[in-house]
């Protein structure tokens, strides 16, 4: 099975964020839990349902990541993006993502 991390969108300004052990939606993906199974897979869906339910987060996903050189990637381009931040400046203390990071 592939690694995967539990990411969703911040409702109150739309930044990019990810479910870290302690259970809080946390802006550094190398801070997100990983789930090497498919029950903490599982677990993690169901924490985004409850999440997004309570209006914390929008569009909740459970997403596949590798851990390479200590450092957590995401395998789709999408999500290389969204874990260095936007493309384009966004909102004040959020710097462009890094075309190195995100390059395929």
């Amino acid at each position: 099975m592939v690694d995967k991390v539990l990411t969703a969108n911040r409702l109150a300004d739309g930044i990019a964020v990810w479910l870290d052990a302690n259970g809080q939606w946390v802006t550094s993906l190398q801070d997100a839990l990983v789930a090497r199974h498919a029950e903490a897979v599982t677990a993690l869906e169901e924490i985004g349902k409850r999440s997004y339910a309570n209006n914390e987060v929008v569009d909740v996903t459970v997403i596949d990541v590798q851990e390479t050189n200590g450092q957590l990637w995401p395998l789709r381009l999408r999500e290389r993006i969204r874990a260095q931040g936007p493309t384009m400046e966004y909102a004040p203390g959020y710097k462009p993502a890094d075309p190195e990071f995100i390059a395929v």
